[in-house]
Protein backbone atom coordinates (compact mmCIF):
# COMPACT_ATOMS: atom_id res chain seq x y z
CA UNK A 1 0.00 0.00 0.00
CA UNK A 2 1.55 3.51 -1.05
CA UNK A 3 -1.06 5.56 0.21
CA UNK A 4 -4.68 5.90 1.47
CA UNK A 5 -7.28 8.79 2.05
CA UNK A 6 -10.45 9.37 3.88
CA UNK A 7 -13.63 11.62 3.06
CA UNK A 8 -14.20 14.72 5.43
CA UNK A 9 -17.84 16.26 4.45
CA UNK A 10 -17.80 20.50 5.59
CA UNK A 11 -19.00 21.26 8.50
CA UNK A 12 -22.26 21.74 7.56
CA UNK A 13 -23.24 18.35 6.84
CA UNK A 14 -22.67 17.45 10.80
CA UNK A 15 -25.52 15.28 12.52
CA UNK A 16 -25.49 16.90 15.89
CA UNK A 17 -28.64 16.34 18.19
CA UNK A 18 -30.81 19.14 16.89
CA UNK A 19 -30.30 18.01 12.93
CA UNK A 20 -30.95 14.47 14.03
CA UNK A 21 -33.94 15.64 16.23
CA UNK A 22 -35.21 17.39 12.98
CA UNK A 23 -35.23 14.65 10.59
CA UNK A 24 -36.36 12.58 13.24
CA UNK A 25 -39.77 14.87 13.63
CA UNK A 26 -40.18 15.11 9.68
CA UNK A 27 -41.07 11.40 10.00
CA UNK A 28 -45.02 11.50 10.46
CA UNK A 29 -45.28 7.74 10.38
CA UNK A 30 -43.53 7.79 14.20
CA UNK A 31 -45.13 7.69 17.15
CA UNK A 32 -44.40 7.78 21.29
CA UNK A 33 -42.81 3.86 20.99
CA UNK A 34 -40.77 4.96 18.37
CA UNK A 35 -39.17 8.25 20.08
CA UNK A 36 -38.13 5.83 22.83
CA UNK A 37 -36.80 3.29 20.94
CA UNK A 38 -34.49 6.01 19.30
CA UNK A 39 -33.41 7.80 21.74
CA UNK A 40 -31.93 4.62 23.16
CA UNK A 41 -30.89 3.12 20.58
CA UNK A 42 -28.99 6.66 19.93
CA UNK A 43 -27.27 6.93 23.45
CA UNK A 44 -26.41 3.40 23.11
CA UNK A 45 -24.55 3.60 19.25
CA UNK A 46 -21.29 4.84 20.48
CA UNK A 47 -21.71 7.81 17.90
CA UNK A 48 -21.04 11.66 18.95
CA UNK A 49 -22.09 14.87 17.65
CA UNK A 50 -19.89 15.44 14.53
CA UNK A 51 -20.62 12.47 12.44
CA UNK A 52 -21.98 13.77 8.84
CA UNK A 53 -24.93 12.62 6.64
CA UNK A 54 -26.01 12.99 3.37
CA UNK A 55 -27.20 15.92 1.87
CA UNK A 56 -30.44 15.09 0.73
CA UNK A 57 -31.58 14.04 4.18
CA UNK A 58 -30.07 17.40 5.94
CA UNK A 59 -32.26 19.54 3.27
CA UNK A 60 -35.25 17.47 4.41
CA UNK A 61 -35.56 15.34 0.59
CA UNK A 62 -35.09 11.90 2.32
CA UNK A 63 -38.49 10.83 1.38
CA UNK A 64 -38.02 11.12 -2.42
CA UNK A 65 -34.14 11.09 -2.92
CA UNK A 66 -33.38 11.38 -6.33
CA UNK A 67 -30.84 9.41 -9.23
CA UNK A 68 -28.85 13.05 -9.08
CA UNK A 69 -28.72 12.47 -5.34
CA UNK A 70 -27.35 9.38 -5.42
CA UNK A 71 -24.44 10.44 -8.06
CA UNK A 72 -23.98 13.33 -6.42
CA UNK A 73 -23.09 11.85 -2.67
CA UNK A 74 -20.80 8.90 -4.74
CA UNK A 75 -19.05 11.67 -6.83
CA UNK A 76 -18.06 13.68 -3.98
CA UNK A 77 -16.71 10.65 -1.67
CA UNK A 78 -15.10 9.04 -4.67
CA UNK A 79 -13.34 12.43 -6.17
CA UNK A 80 -12.06 13.74 -3.19
CA UNK A 81 -10.27 10.92 -1.78
CA UNK A 82 -8.99 10.13 -5.57
CA UNK A 83 -7.75 13.83 -5.87
CA UNK A 84 -6.09 13.47 -3.00
CA UNK A 85 -4.72 10.43 -3.33
CA UNK A 86 -3.27 10.94 -6.81
CA UNK A 87 -1.36 14.30 -5.51
CA UNK A 88 0.20 13.05 -2.39
CA UNK A 89 1.70 9.87 -4.20
CA UNK A 90 2.46 11.63 -7.27
CA UNK A 91 0.77 8.72 -9.08
CA UNK A 92 -0.95 9.57 -12.29
CA UNK A 93 -4.30 8.06 -13.17
CA UNK A 94 -3.02 7.40 -16.27
CA UNK A 95 -0.49 4.74 -14.93
CA UNK A 96 -3.13 2.94 -12.66
CA UNK A 97 -3.69 -0.78 -14.14
CA UNK A 98 -6.16 -2.21 -12.07
CA UNK A 99 -9.82 -0.56 -10.69
CA UNK A 100 -12.01 -1.67 -8.10
CA UNK A 101 -14.86 0.40 -6.26
CA UNK A 102 -17.30 -1.24 -3.77
CA UNK A 103 -20.26 0.38 -2.89
CA UNK A 104 -23.17 -2.23 -1.55
CA UNK A 105 -26.47 -0.13 -2.20
CA UNK A 106 -25.96 1.83 -5.72
CA UNK A 107 -24.96 -0.01 -9.11
CA UNK A 108 -26.18 2.43 -11.74
CA UNK A 109 -24.95 2.16 -15.71
CA UNK A 110 -22.37 3.48 -16.68
CA UNK A 111 -21.08 1.75 -13.60
CA UNK A 112 -19.17 3.69 -10.64
CA UNK A 113 -15.71 2.22 -11.81
CA UNK A 114 -16.82 3.75 -15.97
CA UNK A 115 -17.25 7.22 -14.21
CA UNK A 116 -13.96 7.01 -12.59
CA UNK A 117 -12.51 6.42 -15.84
CA UNK A 118 -14.47 8.92 -17.36
CA UNK A 119 -13.63 11.39 -14.88
CA UNK A 120 -9.77 10.92 -14.75
CA UNK A 121 -9.74 10.07 -18.70
CA UNK A 122 -7.77 6.73 -17.62
CA UNK A 123 -6.45 4.00 -20.56
CA UNK A 124 -8.57 1.91 -22.35
CA UNK A 125 -6.94 -0.97 -21.22
CA UNK A 126 -7.68 -0.94 -17.31
CA UNK A 127 -8.81 -3.33 -15.83
CA UNK A 128 -12.03 -2.50 -13.78
CA UNK A 129 -14.59 -4.16 -11.21
CA UNK A 130 -17.36 -3.11 -9.62
CA UNK A 131 -18.67 -4.78 -5.79
CA UNK A 132 -22.21 -4.69 -4.96
CA UNK A 133 -23.88 -6.00 -2.14
CA UNK A 134 -21.25 -6.90 0.20
CA UNK A 135 -21.67 -4.75 2.89
CA UNK A 136 -19.45 -3.57 5.35
CA UNK A 137 -16.88 -5.77 4.39
CA UNK A 138 -16.19 -4.85 1.10
CA UNK A 139 -13.52 -3.15 1.25
CA UNK A 140 -11.16 -6.20 2.74
CA UNK A 141 -13.11 -8.20 -0.42
CA UNK A 142 -11.82 -5.66 -2.53
CA UNK A 143 -7.83 -5.52 -1.16
CA UNK A 144 -8.33 -9.45 -1.17
CA UNK A 145 -8.97 -9.59 -5.19
CA UNK A 146 -6.13 -6.80 -6.22
CA UNK A 147 -3.94 -9.47 -3.88
CA UNK A 148 -5.00 -12.11 -6.55
CA UNK A 149 -4.97 -10.01 -9.32
CA UNK A 150 -1.63 -9.36 -8.77
CA UNK A 151 0.10 -12.82 -8.47
CA UNK A 152 -1.12 -12.83 -12.63
CA UNK A 153 -0.41 -9.11 -13.61
CA UNK A 154 3.35 -8.03 -12.75
CA UNK A 155 4.43 -4.02 -12.11
CA UNK A 156 0.77 -3.11 -12.19
CA UNK A 157 -0.91 -0.09 -9.99
CA UNK A 158 -4.20 -1.06 -8.27
CA UNK A 159 -7.34 1.44 -7.08
CA UNK A 160 -9.83 0.35 -4.08
CA UNK A 161 -12.36 2.83 -3.84
CA UNK A 162 -14.57 1.72 -0.85
CA UNK A 163 -17.79 4.23 0.45
CA UNK A 164 -21.51 3.26 0.91
CA UNK A 165 -24.58 4.96 -0.74
CA UNK A 166 -26.48 6.31 2.78
CA UNK A 167 -28.85 9.41 1.12
CA UNK A 168 -30.76 7.63 -1.04
CA UNK A 169 -31.36 4.30 1.50
CA UNK A 170 -32.54 6.01 4.18
CA UNK A 171 -35.21 4.67 6.37
CA UNK A 172 -38.91 6.34 6.36
CA UNK A 173 -40.45 3.83 8.19
CA UNK A 174 -41.69 2.90 11.67
CA UNK A 175 -40.20 -1.23 12.30
CA UNK A 176 -37.80 -0.47 14.68
CA UNK A 177 -35.38 -3.35 13.11
CA UNK A 178 -34.74 -1.08 10.11
CA UNK A 179 -34.67 2.04 12.09
CA UNK A 180 -31.17 1.38 13.16
CA UNK A 181 -29.36 1.88 10.55
CA UNK A 182 -30.26 5.43 10.57
CA UNK A 183 -28.86 5.63 14.05
CA UNK A 184 -25.72 3.85 12.84
CA UNK A 185 -24.35 4.69 9.16
CA UNK A 186 -22.93 7.99 8.09
CA UNK A 187 -21.47 9.38 5.06
CA UNK A 188 -17.82 8.42 4.54
CA UNK A 189 -15.49 6.57 2.52
CA UNK A 190 -12.20 6.19 1.34
CA UNK A 191 -9.44 5.80 -1.53
CA UNK A 192 -6.90 3.22 -1.46
CA UNK A 193 -3.35 2.80 -3.29
CA UNK A 194 -1.59 -0.57 -4.33
CA UNK A 195 1.00 -1.92 -6.27
CA UNK A 196 3.27 -4.93 -6.59
CA UNK A 197 6.16 -2.67 -8.49
CA UNK A 198 9.35 -4.39 -6.87
CA UNK A 199 11.00 -1.20 -7.23
CA UNK A 200 8.90 0.69 -5.11
CA UNK A 201 8.79 -1.18 -2.36
CA UNK A 202 11.02 1.55 -0.21
CA UNK A 203 8.47 3.91 -0.46
CA UNK A 204 5.49 1.50 0.53
CA UNK A 205 3.34 2.34 3.95
CA UNK A 206 2.26 -0.96 4.45
CA UNK A 207 2.53 -4.48 3.25
CA UNK A 208 -0.43 -6.81 2.70
CA UNK A 209 1.07 -10.26 4.64
CA UNK A 210 -2.29 -12.48 4.36
CA UNK A 211 -6.03 -12.01 3.83
CA UNK A 212 -8.96 -14.44 4.98
CA UNK A 213 -12.46 -14.43 3.40
CA UNK A 214 -15.50 -16.25 5.22
CA UNK A 215 -19.10 -16.45 3.76
CA UNK A 216 -21.59 -18.14 5.89
CA UNK A 217 -24.78 -17.43 3.47
CA UNK A 218 -25.78 -21.21 4.10
CA UNK A 219 -27.48 -20.46 7.53
CA UNK A 220 -30.66 -18.92 6.66
CA UNK A 221 -30.37 -17.08 9.72
CA UNK A 222 -27.03 -15.49 9.02
CA UNK A 223 -28.47 -15.12 5.34
CA UNK A 224 -30.90 -12.89 6.69
CA UNK A 225 -30.14 -11.26 9.54
CA UNK A 226 -28.39 -7.94 7.78
CA UNK A 227 -31.28 -7.65 4.52
CA UNK A 228 -32.38 -4.79 2.47
CA UNK A 229 -35.76 -5.03 1.92
CA UNK A 230 -39.34 -3.09 1.89
CA UNK A 231 -41.47 -2.66 5.20
CA UNK A 232 -45.20 -3.53 4.99
CA UNK A 233 -45.51 0.12 3.75
CA UNK A 234 -43.81 0.01 0.74
CA UNK A 235 -40.86 1.68 2.79
CA UNK A 236 -37.29 0.64 1.70
CA UNK A 237 -34.37 0.21 4.60
CA UNK A 238 -32.35 -1.94 5.49
CA UNK A 239 -33.11 -4.70 8.23
CA UNK A 240 -30.89 -5.48 11.15
CA UNK A 241 -32.32 -8.86 13.16
CA UNK A 242 -31.55 -10.21 16.62
CA UNK A 243 -29.86 -12.60 15.14
CA UNK A 244 -26.62 -10.54 13.32
CA UNK A 245 -24.78 -11.16 16.90
CA UNK A 246 -24.90 -15.06 16.53
CA UNK A 247 -24.31 -14.99 12.75
CA UNK A 248 -20.85 -12.13 13.56
CA UNK A 249 -19.84 -14.71 16.14
CA UNK A 250 -20.02 -17.95 13.78
CA UNK A 251 -18.43 -16.48 11.04
CA UNK A 252 -15.87 -14.85 12.82
CA UNK A 253 -14.82 -18.23 14.57
CA UNK A 254 -14.71 -19.70 11.31
CA UNK A 255 -12.47 -17.06 9.57
CA UNK A 256 -10.07 -17.67 12.59
CA UNK A 257 -9.65 -20.98 11.76
CA UNK A 258 -8.30 -20.22 9.15
CA UNK A 259 -6.47 -17.03 9.85
CA UNK A 260 -4.37 -17.96 13.04
CA UNK A 261 -2.22 -20.55 11.38
CA UNK A 262 -1.07 -17.62 9.21
CA UNK A 263 -0.26 -15.28 12.17
CA UNK A 264 0.52 -16.81 15.45
CA UNK A 265 4.01 -17.96 16.35
CA UNK A 266 4.35 -22.17 16.35
CA UNK A 267 4.41 -21.81 20.39
CA UNK A 268 0.86 -20.06 20.84
CA UNK A 269 -0.27 -22.26 17.98
CA UNK A 270 0.82 -25.35 20.39
CA UNK A 271 -0.44 -23.49 23.58
CA UNK A 272 -4.11 -23.17 21.47
CA UNK A 273 -4.35 -26.92 20.50
CA UNK A 274 -3.95 -27.95 23.79
CA UNK A 275 -6.27 -25.49 25.35
CA UNK A 276 -8.90 -26.57 22.36
CA UNK A 277 -8.52 -29.95 22.96
CA UNK A 278 -9.25 -29.12 26.87
CA UNK A 279 -12.45 -27.24 25.88
CA UNK A 280 -13.82 -29.91 23.60
CA UNK A 281 -13.84 -32.12 26.55
CA UNK A 282 -15.65 -29.40 28.48
CA UNK A 283 -18.62 -28.76 25.88
CA UNK A 284 -19.16 -32.40 25.00
CA UNK A 285 -22.38 -32.96 25.22
CA UNK A 286 -23.97 -29.47 25.37
CA UNK A 287 -25.94 -27.92 22.42
CA UNK A 288 -23.27 -27.16 19.50
CA UNK A 289 -24.36 -23.45 19.38
CA UNK A 290 -22.96 -23.30 23.07
CA UNK A 291 -19.09 -22.76 21.98
CA UNK A 292 -20.33 -19.59 20.26
CA UNK A 293 -20.17 -17.02 22.82
CA UNK A 294 -17.06 -18.83 24.72
CA UNK A 295 -14.10 -16.71 24.71
CA UNK A 296 -11.39 -17.56 21.96
CA UNK A 297 -8.71 -19.73 23.42
CA UNK A 298 -5.29 -18.23 21.87
CA UNK A 299 -3.76 -15.12 22.47
CA UNK A 300 -3.63 -12.65 19.09
CA UNK A 301 -1.08 -10.39 20.34
CA UNK A 302 2.13 -12.75 20.06
CA UNK A 303 1.40 -12.55 16.46
CA UNK A 304 -0.84 -8.90 15.93
CA UNK A 305 0.19 -5.49 17.59
CA UNK A 306 -2.55 -3.39 16.47
CA UNK A 307 -6.43 -4.34 16.30
CA UNK A 308 -8.20 -2.18 13.47
CA UNK A 309 -11.88 -3.24 13.88
CA UNK A 310 -14.85 -2.75 11.90
CA UNK A 311 -16.60 0.63 13.75
CA UNK A 312 -20.08 -0.49 13.34
CA UNK A 313 -21.59 0.17 16.49
CA UNK A 314 -20.73 -0.24 20.23
CA UNK A 315 -22.19 -3.75 20.78
CA UNK A 316 -19.95 -4.67 17.78
CA UNK A 317 -16.57 -3.59 19.34
CA UNK A 318 -17.43 -4.73 23.11
CA UNK A 319 -18.37 -7.94 21.73
CA UNK A 320 -15.05 -8.03 19.52
CA UNK A 321 -13.01 -6.81 22.46
CA UNK A 322 -14.48 -9.77 25.04
CA UNK A 323 -13.91 -12.27 22.48
CA UNK A 324 -9.96 -11.06 21.55
CA UNK A 325 -9.48 -10.11 25.25
CA UNK A 326 -8.69 -6.79 23.88
CA UNK A 327 -7.26 -3.89 26.11
CA UNK A 328 -9.09 -0.44 25.66
CA UNK A 329 -5.95 1.04 24.45
CA UNK A 330 -6.52 -2.02 22.16
CA UNK A 331 -9.93 -0.66 21.08
CA UNK A 332 -9.52 3.38 21.30
CA UNK A 333 -8.91 3.80 17.59
CA UNK A 334 -11.82 1.97 16.50
CA UNK A 335 -14.08 3.50 19.34
CA UNK A 336 -12.97 6.98 18.63
CA UNK A 337 -13.62 6.16 14.98
CA UNK A 338 -17.07 5.16 15.48
CA UNK A 339 -17.57 8.28 17.93
CA UNK A 340 -15.84 11.11 15.26
CA UNK A 341 -17.10 9.41 12.10
CA UNK A 342 -20.20 6.99 12.65
CA UNK A 343 -20.51 3.91 10.69
CA UNK A 344 -19.25 4.77 7.29
CA UNK A 345 -19.88 1.16 6.22
CA UNK A 346 -16.97 -0.47 3.42
CA UNK A 347 -14.77 2.71 4.22
CA UNK A 348 -14.78 2.71 8.49
CA UNK A 349 -11.85 0.41 8.61
CA UNK A 350 -9.58 3.17 7.41
CA UNK A 351 -10.55 6.11 9.45
CA UNK A 352 -9.52 3.44 12.02
CA UNK A 353 -5.99 2.73 10.59
CA UNK A 354 -5.93 7.01 9.87
CA UNK A 355 -6.44 7.23 13.65
CA UNK A 356 -3.11 5.19 14.59
CA UNK A 357 -1.00 6.72 12.12
CA UNK A 358 -2.09 10.49 13.46
CA UNK A 359 -1.46 8.80 17.18
CA UNK A 360 2.23 7.65 15.92
CA UNK A 361 1.17 4.52 17.07
CA UNK A 362 2.53 2.32 14.17
CA UNK A 363 6.39 1.33 14.15
CA UNK A 364 8.20 -0.71 11.50
CA UNK A 365 7.30 -4.36 11.61
CA UNK A 366 4.03 -3.97 13.36
CA UNK A 367 1.79 -6.39 12.64
CA UNK A 368 -2.08 -4.54 11.83
CA UNK A 369 -5.12 -6.99 12.00
CA UNK A 370 -8.26 -5.49 9.65
CA UNK A 371 -11.59 -7.20 10.94
CA UNK A 372 -14.36 -6.79 8.58
CA UNK A 373 -18.63 -7.74 9.32
CA UNK A 374 -21.04 -7.83 6.62
CA UNK A 375 -24.07 -8.70 5.19
CA UNK A 376 -24.04 -12.51 3.69
CA UNK A 377 -23.10 -13.19 6.35
CA UNK A 378 -19.56 -12.35 5.77
CA UNK A 379 -16.31 -12.46 8.11
CA UNK A 380 -13.16 -10.41 6.01
CA UNK A 381 -9.68 -10.23 7.36
CA UNK A 382 -6.60 -9.26 6.65
CA UNK A 383 -3.10 -8.29 8.35
CA UNK A 384 -0.77 -5.35 7.06
CA UNK A 385 2.70 -5.20 8.08
CA UNK A 386 4.08 -1.32 8.62
CA UNK A 387 6.78 -1.04 6.18
CA UNK A 388 8.63 2.04 7.51
CA UNK A 389 8.91 3.82 11.04
CA UNK A 390 7.84 7.49 10.56
CA UNK A 391 3.89 7.08 9.70
CA UNK A 392 2.16 10.58 11.20
CA UNK A 393 -0.20 11.75 8.27
CA UNK A 394 -2.89 12.68 10.03
CA UNK A 395 -5.29 13.28 6.91
CA UNK A 396 -8.97 13.24 8.25
CA UNK A 397 -8.00 13.77 11.97
CA UNK A 398 -5.86 16.98 11.39
CA UNK A 399 -8.10 19.48 13.12
CA UNK A 400 -8.93 17.44 16.37
CA UNK A 401 -6.54 14.70 16.85
CA UNK A 402 -4.89 16.59 19.49
CA UNK A 403 -8.24 16.26 21.77
CA UNK A 404 -8.28 12.76 21.61
CA UNK A 405 -9.06 10.38 22.61
CA UNK A 406 -12.33 11.54 24.58
CA UNK A 407 -12.74 10.39 27.90
CA UNK A 408 -16.62 10.99 28.13
CA UNK A 409 -18.47 9.42 25.03
CA UNK A 410 -21.86 10.04 26.42
CA UNK A 411 -24.10 11.23 24.02
CA UNK A 412 -26.26 14.62 24.30
CA UNK A 413 -29.46 13.16 23.52
CA UNK A 414 -29.35 11.63 27.37
CA UNK A 415 -29.08 15.00 28.89
CA UNK A 416 -31.74 16.92 26.28
CA UNK A 417 -34.39 14.16 25.41
CA UNK A 418 -34.62 11.68 28.40
CA UNK A 419 -37.82 13.23 29.34
CA UNK A 420 -39.69 11.37 26.57
CA UNK A 421 -39.10 8.45 29.03
CA UNK A 422 -41.87 9.82 31.73
CA UNK A 423 -44.15 7.76 32.00
CA UNK A 424 -46.91 10.81 32.04
CA UNK A 425 -46.45 11.09 27.75
CA UNK A 426 -48.31 7.59 28.19
CA UNK A 427 -51.16 9.28 28.04
CA UNK A 428 -50.53 12.56 25.86
CA UNK A 429 -50.47 12.34 22.31
CA UNK A 430 -47.36 13.51 20.29
CA UNK A 431 -47.88 16.00 17.82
Amino acid sequence: MLGFECYKAPDDRKLDTEACVRVVMRNKNLGLEQYRFLLKTIVSSGLGEETYGPSNVLEGREDFPSDRDAHSEMDEIMFETLDKLFAKTGVSPSEIDILVVDVSLFSPSPSLTSRIINRYKMRDDIKSFSLSGMGCSASVVAVDLVQRLFKTYKNQFAIVVSTESIGTHWYCGKEKSMMLSNCLFRAGGASILLTNKAALKNQAHFKLNCAVRTNIGYDDEAYGCCMQLEDDQGYQGFLLTKFLTKAAAKAFTSNLKILIPKILPVTELLRYAISTLATKKIIKGQNPDAATGLSLNFNLKTGIDHFCLHPGGRAVIDGLGISLKLSEYDLEPTRMALYRFGNTSAGGLWYVLSYMEAKKRLKKGDKILMISLGAGFMCNNCVWEVMKDGLQDTRVWGDCIDSYPRKNLVNPFTEKYSWINDDVYNFVRMD
